[in-house]
């Protein structure tokens, strides 16, 4: 389970927009884009906490996958692989009334239109069966939205729309535990070539402008996104929800964020002194660095790398 794809992992602009949230002053808009990412994830979440409870069958699923078809890329949620078939899952955390209307869907108190969601879901069906084919594998494609959210309820409805709603997903989970799937070698070197065929997720250009002068300095505490001061000298408190922290497992998150947040500038001494804000000792931060980080000696520009570098 040490691999990324057989867990879901946060996206490295919801990562980055959590780590700015305290630090700088959100547009409405980026504030939005924030929320919006924050609840897909914990829908995904959601949806792999119930497989890992009530799956009991032996399958491999693989979750975040970035794929490429024809010069295509196209993003799936969840793949669940057995027996030769595939079972693609795409998870939406949607929350409120919705209505179907000749195949638009709104949400029921404005009218507003919203993107239809199946549409998305047989554009991802039909580049994956392109690209099984290409390589020359012959599985079955299944492909389901799964609304995961309770407080979802849809209108209007028709009975054949390959949906899942909250009420449904025990039974549909009971459904692929009664087939008694059986993992072959070709299903298990499928999950390592579509592994292996993930794209890293590219950065797209809706992340806030912000420089290292403008974003406010501090550790900010990983329970509530407070700020921590010092507590005495091993521990840190947050002025929040006084949360306490030792100080060193603080200053290498924050390196860590310094680090996602600014991948262009040198870890140093001074520049994660700075980073720290709260931290009064060069030494200390000296200290921690070299114990955690390798050192990369070059005169007066020396500077600090993970130790996987």
């Amino acid at each position: 389970m040490d691999n990324p794809h057989y867990h879901p992992s946060q996206p490295k602009e919801l990562q980055m927009l959590h780590n700015l949230h305290p630090r700088i002053e959100l547009s409405p808009q980026d504030n939005q884009h924030y929320n919006n990412l924050l609840k897909g994830y914990e829908g995904e979440h959601q949806f792999y906490q119930i497989l890992k409870e009530k799956l009991l069958t032996t399958s491999i699923v693989l979750y975040d996958l970035l794929l490429e078809s024809n010069g295509t890329l196209f993003q799936i949620d969840s793949l669940l692989i057995f027996n030769n078939t595939i079972i693609l899952c795409e998870v939406k955390n949607y929350d409120g009334d919705f209505y179907v209307d000749q195949d638009k869907w709104y949400v029921a108190d404005t009218d507003k239109e919203i993107r239809n969601p199946l549409l998305q879901l047989k554009r991802s069906e039909f580049l994956l069966r392109n690209l099984f084919r290409q390589a020359g594998y012959n599985y079955s494609v299944q492909s389901y939205i799964i609304f995961i959210n309770k407080e979802f309820t849809l209108y209007q409805a028709p009975l054949n729309l390959p949906v899942i709603f909250p009420t449904q997903t025990t039974r549909f989970i009971d459904k692929i535990n009664t087939q008694s799937p059986i993992i072959t070698e070709k299903d298990r070197q499928l999950a390592r070539q579509l592994i292996k065929m993930h794209h890293d997720q590219p950065l797209v250009d809706r992340l806030p402008k912000y420089t290292f002068k403008q974003v406010k300095k501090g550790i900010i505490c990983a329970s509530c996104s407070g700020f921590l001061e010092y507590y005495n000298y091993n521990v840190l408190v947050c002025i929040n929800c006084n949360s306490k922290e030792n100080i060193e497992i603080a200053v290498m998150r924050n390196v860590k964020e310094f680090m996602l947040l600014f991948p262009n500038k040198k870890v140093t001494t001074q520049s994660i002194f700075e980073w720290c804000s709260i931290i009064n000792s060069k030494k200390t931060i000296r200290r921690i660095l070299m114990k955690h980080l390798n050192l990369k000696r070059k005169g007066r520009y020396s500077y600090f790398v993970m130790k996987t570098e």
